[in-house]
């Protein structure tokens, strides 16, 4: 089941041409994730699919009463303000404690509700926008180059517990990375956008075609293996959607 589908998207900011013809949609229960350099368009894509972009050709459509749940590439809060993560996870609508529990949890981040936010390290940080994000029981969710400033340890893990959230929850995800060691070897598709989609298929099919590398580089597939590990053996794809072979433009 899709739950959202772009035909034919085109979405212009002033003169600019952010983005044009993309064809795209995630289904139930997918890891999608969408790489691109600086500028190709992917906050566009992203701000069009929750609906905070108007496209200016094409269009949208989405699963009746979809829930998505967004985690922004970065939030400012004030060191002074003494705000912590149950307060945060609070605002602006109070859930009830066993709601915000279960999200910490999911987003492995248990055992933080009193912590100042001021005090989280970087890693535990992402984690409660994760939890946040999820307070929603979202059918989506969209993560915005989610391991920016974390070491890759830091991403190693905090990816792991997006899988997770995945396995436990059920929840279709689309996560937008300018970087390609961050692409999960558990991702059903990689999306290679440059102004268009340039690119879509498996992790492998991706991370060897010629017009990932004029993008990206090479020496690629050694990256996608940094982020395997055992389960990935087991891991079985889901059949909403057959995109086994990919495929790229050879423009």
């Amino acid at each position: 089941m899709s739950l959202v589908t772009l035909m034919g998207l085109g979405v212009r900011l002033g003169r600019h041409q952010a983005l044009s013809h993309v064809d795209f949609s995630i289904d139930k229960g997918e890891i999608v994730t969408v790489v691109g350099p600086n500028g190709s368009g992917k906050t566009t894509l992203l701000r069009s699919i929750i609906g905070a972009q108007k496209p200016t050709s094409g269009k949208i459509v989405r699963a009746k009463g979809l829930r998505i749940g967004y985690v922004p590439q970065s939030l400012s809060i004030d060191a002074t303000l003494p705000l912590t993560v149950n307060r945060f996870l609070n605002l602006p609508l109070r859930h009830d404690r066993e709601v915000t529990e279960q999200a910490l949890s999911v987003a492995g981040a248990q055992g933080l509700q009193e912590r100042q936010m001021s005090a989280l390290s970087g890693g535990q940080f992402q984690r409660i926008l994760l939890a946040r994000a999820l307070l929603k029981n979202p059918d989506l969710l969209i993560l915005d180059e989610p391991t920016t400033g974390l070491d890759q340890p830091g991403s190693a893990a905090l990816y792991r517990q997006i899988e997770q959230v995945r396995s436990d929850l059920g929840t279709a995800i689309l996560m937008v990375s300018h970087e390609l060691h961050v692409v999960m070897s558990a991702s059903d598709r990689v999306v290679c956008l440059n102004g268009h989609v340039c690119c879509h298929g498996t992790p492998e099919i991706v991370a060897s075609a010629p017009e990932y590398r004029a993008l990206f580089g090479s020496g690629t597939q050694g990256a996608l293996a940094l982020y395997r590990h055992d389960h990935d053996h087991h891991h079985h794809s889901h059949d909403s959607h057959s995109h086994e072979h990919g495929t790229c433009d050879h423009a």
